[in-house]
């Protein structure tokens, strides 16, 4: 943990995968503490399998919090967590903001696979995901974000998810909700009372030639071609659960 402020904690991990030059990957750097506990799980084939474990509660209002991951070439990676993350208020009435960097190099392939996110009342949270990858790395990207505990109101809750391939903007994102949010956040237009949202980021080199086809994947979730080879999917739904089945359902669409 790098430490405990009058404003809040701020941790960070960090997570280095590399090819261990017989046919697997390797994890030469693995750290998180604190809030931010990272764990080497059974992996499958050539793929390293870490999981995010949450130490303590949080983030709390005025924590920072930070995950890097980096992908070097040929290397596979897999992260997952052990449990959703709560965005809960604490005694600092500061935002929060929990910051993640993905990087994937040629040859790499990176599953980013969170489980979701809860914006519980009286929580201030801003969230970025900032992904660089190259021309022929490879990613499957997994947010969800959930507005509220069971029969309760959502904190203000901002998410901003940005994506570059080969140094090229192909996606940047931002949405808000929640107290506070710009007006419509909760409209037809927008998430039409539903309270869990996710989205789904495919890049793929041969979606370079072979462009995914814009389309409408049942009532609550859609599918676009990004710039470049990548396909985004995006869904609402009343819950969790179902959030999951239509971007699980999605994923398999793409084959």
């Amino acid at each position: 943990m790098d430490g405990v402020t009058a404003t809040g904690v701020r941790a960070t991990a960090r997570i280095v995968a590399r090819r261990d030059g017989r046919g697997g990957t390797s994890l030469p750097v693995l750290e998180g503490e604190g809030p931010l506990a990272l764990r080497r799980t059974r992996g499958s084939g050539a793929e390293a399998r870490v999981m995010l474990v949450g130490a303590m509660s949080g983030p709390l209002g005025g924590d920072r919090f930070t995950v890097e991951a980096e992908v070097a070439d040929g290397a596979r990676l897999r992260v997952g967590s052990a449990a959703a993350t709560m965005a809960l208020p604490g005694q600092a009435k500061a935002e929060a903001r929990y910051d993640v960097r993905l990087t994937v190099a040629d040859g790499g392939e990176l599953h980013w696979l969170p489980e979701q996110l809860i914006s519980a009342k009286g929580s201030d949270l801003y969230v970025t995901t900032r992904v660089a990858l190259a021309p022929t790395a490879r990613l499957v990207l997994r947010e969800e974000q959930v507005l509220g505990r069971a029969g309760e109101e959502p904190g203000r809750l901002t998410s901003r998810l940005a994506v570059r391939i080969a140094g090229r903007t192909v996606l940047d994102q931002e949405l808000a909700c929640g107290p506070g949010a710009p007006g419509g956040w909760d409209g037809p237009a927008a998430l039409a009372g539903h309270r869990a949202v996710g989205q789904l980021v495919v890049v793929r080199p041969e979606f370079a030639c072979e462009p995914v086809t814009a389309r409408v994947l049942g009532e609550r979730a859609a599918l676009v071609p990004l710039a470049g080879p990548a396909a985004l999917v995006t869904a609402v739904a009343p819950d969790a659960l179902l959030l999951r089945r239509l971007l699980d359902k999605a994923l398999a669409t793409l084959g």
